[in-house]
């Protein structure tokens, strides 16, 4: 079947349908502030590309071997006149092509900048996450971290106008988001938080609450709240004093939140030789349990409260409607402020993808049959 065109008329008409992804990412290489959104999707999008690629290839091969069987490829035209290889070619170049747009439209591409007046109401929370070993015992339907994290984002879905940032914390604290009303950009800091976002081993959440402390706005002295999310662990880091001076000297609250277990404990799972296995100490097995006594206190102190979530779902979103939001009864004064992000291009790669697959459908597989034919066809049925 394929033998009807010469291969190089083939190839010339998939250079001309993979040019319109080719010319978007030809512009998108000049930009030097390309970035993607969703880099995870990267290998996903490859492979669908590849096995519709894969899968037009070896229907294309399965025909022609079927065909080869039937009859020798100058009868073709004879037996199959109205049969256009080129076109069935086309329309699976469009589809491949298409795939590739939409592919590239779900990396999230960005470039340029785009500018947003945000107006502020509400309070600064900045929420200081555990990401220490002890936070991937899996005690909370999950491990406490992931819990952790998609409570966190249960939290933007509700906020508005609030200003909300990320401190990491392990044996060191990492400040990973400023205090910011861009809760788009938040998301793709908090989805890239793991074990290996803090530099060191151990649970300083002293450390992790000055930190915090140090990155508001001190001319504010109401609306400031710290939300740590933790089991309690704490390496001699003086968190009860942290808790203290933030509140005393900064007018910040600081709340505490204990996930997991105070009383069994749950294994802490690693990674050794390719296999998953549970963290050991002198040959025993460690079990990490929640220390909520600690928290209590951070929060007494530190003008806050103090939440239990144990081993259930943490539920961030009530607890800032029901205790953070009621915390300073009097609003923040209105305030407009501009806020800069990446252009997202990620709607053009998915238009081209969507015109592409409408041309597929608008072009015929077949050909109207040869006018030679059909007077061949009429002369017989006058005979």
């Amino acid at each position: 079947m394929m033998d009807r065109l010469p291969r190089p008329v083939h190839l010339l008409h998939l250079l001309w349908i993979l040019l319109p992804p080719a010319v978007l990412w030809a512009y998108a290489g000049t930009r030097e502030d390309l970035h993607f959104q969703r880099w995870p999707w990267l290998w996903p999008g490859i492979a669908c590309v590849l096995l519709a690629a894969g899968f037009y290839v070896y229907q294309f091969a399965q025909k022609r071997r079927a065909l080869a069987r039937f009859a020798t490829a100058n009868l073709f035209g004879q037996l199959m006149p109205t049969v256009s290889p080129s076109r069935q070619v086309i329309k699976a170049g469009l589809t491949v092509s298409a795939i590739l747009c939409i592919a590239s439209a779900g990396l999230g591409p960005r470039w340029g900048v785009s500018t947003k007046t945000v107006r502020l109401t509400g309070i600064d929370i900045m929420i200081v996450l555990d990401v220490s070993r002890s936070m991937l015992a899996e005690d909370v339907g999950g491990s406490r971290l992931e819990r952790a994290k998609q409570d966190i984002r249960d939290l933007l879905a509700i906020l508005d106008g609030d200003q909300v940032g990320l401190v990491t914390f392990a044996g060191k604290a990492v400040l990973k988001c400023s205090l910011t009303p861009d809760y788009g950009f938040y998301r793709l800091v908090l989805d890239e938080v793991g074990p290996y976002s803090a530099p060191l081993g151990g649970t300083l959440i002293g450390d992790a609450v000055r930190l915090a402390a140090e990155h508001f706005d001190d001319r504010a002295k109401q609306h400031k709240v710290i939300v740590v999310i933790t089991d309690g662990e704490d390496h001699s880091s003086w968190p009860v004093d942290a808790a203290r001076d933030a509140y005393e000297q900064r007018g910040i609250r600081v709340c505490a939140i204990g996930v997991g277990n105070p009383v069994q404990g749950q294994r802490i799972p690693v990674e050794k030789d390719g296999r998953i296995t549970y963290l050991e100490y002198d040959g025993q097995e460690v079990r990490s349990k929640m220390n909520p006594q600690v928290l209590r206190e951070m929060a007494a102190v530190g003008g806050g409260v103090y939440v239990d979530a144990g081993v259930r779902s943490i539920e961030l979103d009530k607890i800032y409607e029901e205790i953070i939001a009621k915390m300073d009864q009097e609003k923040r004064e209105f305030e407009a402020r501009k806020v800069e992000r990446g252009q997202a291009w990620h709607w053009l790669f998915a238009l081209v993808g969507l015109g592409l697959l409408i041309i597929e459908a608008l072009v015929p597989e077949r050909v109207g049959r040869p006018a030679g034919a059909v007077a061949g066809e009429q002369t017989r049925e006058v005979a």
